[in-house]
């Protein structure tokens, strides 16, 4: 049987040349502003690669082609990375959070959506922990 073609998706968030310390440094909340740098030295020393600002909101850090494992459709991302939103700071830190059930019950104070963890700051949550997620992540195919 001949192996299906995947076919790689076009998405609207795509890496840019922008400055990711300037759009820390416009962030209007003080402690999201704050919280953002420390997250992007963890991720810096986690990755040993320089952030890129996906799209306008976006930090991240490497890229990875992952594929649908229902649709075969493939798409570009990051490896890991955070976005401070108004609402909360999104970690993009797997493809699939609830591979990290363990983690996420020593984590603190948090939400998580299918790819995604929200975060409001920092101080609600184990930083250890995040580390060793991070790490955990980052040490998958």
């Amino acid at each position: 049987m001949a192996e299906k073609k995947t076919k790689l998706a076009e998405i609207k968030t795509k890496p840019t040349s922008a400055s990711v310390e300037d759009f820390i440094n416009n962030v209007t909340d003080e402690q999201k502003r704050k919280d953002s740098f420390v997250l992007l030295e963890m991720m810096k020393k986690a990755t040993g690669e320089e952030p890129i600002l996906w799209s306008s909101s976006v930090i991240g850090f490497g890229n990875k082609r992952y594929k649908s494992p229902s649709t075969g459709r493939e798409v570009d991302w990051l490896r890991i990375g955070f976005s401070p939103r108004k609402a909360a700071l999104s970690l993009y830190i797997s493809v699939g959070i609830k591979e990290h059930a363990a983690a996420l019950k020593k984590l603190g104070k948090h939400k998580t959506g299918v790819g995604c963890l929200y975060i409001n700051k920092l101080e609600d949550i184990d930083i250890k922990v995040l580390k060793e997620m991070i790490d955990s992540s980052l040490n998958q195919k």
